[in-house]
């Protein structure tokens, strides 16, 4: 057996592993980091890179098929996935290669192996061990299935629905969150009747209402046809398809079946609890600073309670990094990281719904108002119907901020800004924001909560 000690020692290569890994080395810290499979996690290979390029040629295919209405002879002749797939990995493998050179040009030791918390400052991978005065636990997650549902055949995950080699005509998505209507919109794009079922009375369910209306209604013109409200039952398939069933004894039939009902974390078997790591429903117990219940152990990423968001793992990874070099950084809470969901049309938001604002300080303490992206020039220029929604406290700060459009996630950092900053719409309003831009919605919505609205009544 060979000891290995460094200043840190980091279990997962993913965003929250390799963000602290990558700090930490800034910081004239030694670093192992250690990772099973390939670093850059489930992000980069099955994740949030290989999805938004199957979303980057849906909107391509979706252009194609409009471009007589503006002018420009073109034709769609369908979908070539093998030239898909190799797009994909292409991209992939590009941003691999680059990560792995920068973890190399940081000097960062790189461990592949499947590694297993040993004690309260050591990790093991197989017959050695690596040492570290801290240990950062950045294991990431896998995806949840539901009691009885099992997956194979025809019932697949969201990395199974990336390595399909077929556009499937009839495909049936459980779940109306990020990844079911992510993978709806792309296989709708490809030419698939898709139909998603939500348990609960709205797709995005975690969004704003407002804006989960205004996704389904576009959803419906785009002709992706959705259940909700009414709970999964029990799920049969064959060699040539699958039956669904929900529990007021409503079927459904297609030739796949995509489970997405969210993703659990992967803290079984590591030796976490023996090492003394407190878990919660297998999450890891962490203070606000990212700190378990082991002095000297911190837990970053979909490990941790709350958001399972890729950008969030890099800023935990940071953190916790800056945390160990003494540097005390800010803590960023959850309701201040933006969301963005790559559907078309997309939708992203930071800060409390308008429900969850009311709820917490009242219906008189609030106002709201939505600009209707019909308004805005360029949103007209590229074909997109949506919305800009801003919740304020009455004479105080934003502090939500929701938008559905094609887009629309490209504007999400100014409305982090605004409702990190807390700052009112009367301290946005002095500003200009180009025309004509998408960025211009905004610039309205703040206008018309200032009191001075400009295109909108």
């Amino acid at each position: 057996m060979t000891d290995h000690t460094f200043d840190i020692v980091i279990l997962g290569g993913g965003s929250g592993g390799y963000a602290a890994a990558i700090r930490a080395s800034e910081l004239g810290k030694s670093v192992a980091l250690i990772e099973k499979d390939k670093v850059g996690g489930t992000c980069l290979h099955r994740g949030c890179i290989p999805t938004k390029a199957l979303l980057h040629a849906a909107e391509v295919a979706d252009t194609t098929r409009t471009a007589p209405s503006i002018g420009v002879k073109a034709q769609f002749d369908g979908i070539d996935m093998p030239g898909v797939t190799a797009y994909r990995e292409g991209i992939v493998a590009k941003k691999f290669k680059g990560l792995e050179g920068l973890l190399k040009a940081r000097g960062i030791t790189v461990v592949s192996g499947e590694g297993r918390l040993a004690s309260a400052n050591s990790v093991a991978v197989g017959d050695d061990i690596y040492s570290g005065t801290d240990i950062i636990l950045a294991t990431g997650s896998y995806s949840r299935s539901l009691p009885g549902l099992e997956i194979g055949g025809r019932v697949l995950t969201s990395e199974h629905a990336l390595a399909l080699g077929e556009v499937p005509g009839r495909v049936l998505v459980l779940g109306g969150g990020v990844i079911g209507v992510e993978f709806a919109s792309v296989w709708r794009s490809f030419g698939a009747e898709v139909t998603i079922i939500e348990a609960l009375p709205h797709l995005v369910p975690n969004e704003d209402e407002a804006v989960s209306k205004t996704l389904e209604r576009a959803f419906r013109r785009r002709g992706i046809t959705y259940s909700l409200g009414v709970r999964f039952q029990s799920v049969t398939q064959s060699a040539t398809g699958v039956t669904v069933t929900l529990e007021d004894g409503t079927v459904h039939e297609g030739d796949y079946l995509l489970v997405a009902v969210g993703r659990g974390p992967a803290t079984d078997g590591l030796g976490f609890e023996a090492a003394g790591v407190a878990l919660e429903r297998g999450f890891v117990t962490v203070d606000e600073r990212l700190r378990t219940t082991v002095p000297g152990i911190w837990a970053v990423g979909d490990i941790t309670p709350g958001l399972q968001l890729a950008h969030r793992g890099f800023a935990q990874g940071i953190f916790v990094a800056e945390e160990i070099a003494g540097l005390a950084p800010i803590v960023v809470p959850d309701l201040e990281i933006p969301k963005v969901t790559y559907c078309d049309p997309e939708v992203a938001s930071v800060g409390l719904t308008e429900a969850q604002a009311i709820e917490a300080r009242g219906a008189d303490a609030i106002e709201s108002y939505n600009y209707n992206l019909a308004g805005n020039g360029k949103s007209e220029i590229i074909g997109t119907a949506g919305m800009i929604k801003v919740v304020r406290e009455k004479a105080g700060p934003v502090i939500g901020v929701h938008m559905v459009g094609a887009r629309v996630g490209e504007l999400i950092g100014e409305a982090q800004l605004v409702v990190g900053w807390d700052a009112h719409p009367e301290d946005i309003a002095p500003f200009i924001h180009a025309h004509p831009t998408q960025n211009e919605a905004l610039g309205e919505a703040f206008l018309a909560l200032a009191g001075k609205p400009l295109h909108a009544l």
